[in-house]
């Protein structure tokens, strides 16, 4: 604890949202940095729950965290709840030098409906009809994004989940494939870790092995590291998310190296 420096409750710019900053008391140059974002079924979101299962785990690794959150079904419809997630990614950039960050090293993950947020924005840098109103013509691409039990298909979700609060216009087979990752999944997504348990019963863990299929066969680098037995959330115990935390923290090593910074569309 005492190598980790810690902010809480930090305004993003005057977009409304807040975060946590989880940092390295000791860095030697900028830091990668990873945003890693709650689930809750795009219905409830707790970036508090991240602070010790990543937060300080990933800084005590070299990495500046950051637990984001974004507006859920009930505060505000799709794609509200991605450009949330962008409008951080871009404040992070702006914000580079205050963070101790490389704007060239910035990553986005997350937890189920969190990491269906991280990887879909992975996939839709600087895309123009999702993009915020906030930090303009600043990029939002990514360096790496992981998913952890992500949800990577809202066809699938959708059948067993009411989504008609989160997608008001119409839960349209368009829509869901819209919002869906692995609609994604082409040479440009940046390098991905997947991590999920086998025994998940709210999130199918053979929809993530599609989607590691799917970028593999996009010629992307993708880890895939499958916990046998695991229900949903299993990580909310150290015993699992100190082992995610080192393969998160050697994943960004080894593939948060490109420049990504381009001006947005």
């Amino acid at each position: 604890m005492t190598d980790v420096l810690i902010e809480e409750n930090v305004p993003v710019g005057d977009s409304g949202l807040l975060v946590d900053v989880f940092r390295p008391a000791k860095t030697h140059g900028l830091a990668p940095a990873l945003l890693f974002l709650p689930g809750g079924s795009w219905r409830t979101k707790n970036r508090g729950d991240m602070k010790d299962r990543y937060g300080i785990k990933m800084a005590e690794r070299g990495v500046v965290c950051i637990a984001g959150e974004y507006r859920v079904m009930t505060e505000a419809p799709w794609p509200a709840p991605l450009q949330d997630v962008k409008t951080i990614i871009r404040w992070m950039r702006d914000s580079a030098d205050r963070l101790g960050v490389d704007p060239d090293r910035i990553s986005a993950g997350g937890s189920s409906a969190g990491g269906h947020l991280a990887l879909l924005a992975a996939g839709t840098p600087n895309s123009s009809d999702l993009e915020p109103p906030y930090f303009e013509d600043v990029s939002s691409a990514l360096a790496t994004a992981i998913g952890v039990y992500p949800v990577v298909d809202l066809l699938a979700t959708a059948e067993k989940n009411d989504l008609s609060q989160l997608f008001p216009d119409g839960v349209t087979e368009v829509a869901l494939l819209d919002a869906s990752p692995i609609s994604y999944a082409n040479p440009d997504f940046p390098p991905t870790l997947l991590v999920h348990g086998t025994g998940d019963v709210r999130v199918d863990y053979r929809r993530t092995v599609r989607m590691f299929d799917a970028l593999e066969a996009a010629g992307v680098p993708v880890d895939l590291q499958l916990y046998s037995g695991q229900d949903h959330v299993f990580d909310r115990e150290d015993m699992y998310s100190g082992p995610i935390a080192d393969s998160m923290a050697l994943f960004l090593k080894r593939y948060a190296r490109a420049a990504v910074v381009a001006a947005a569309d």
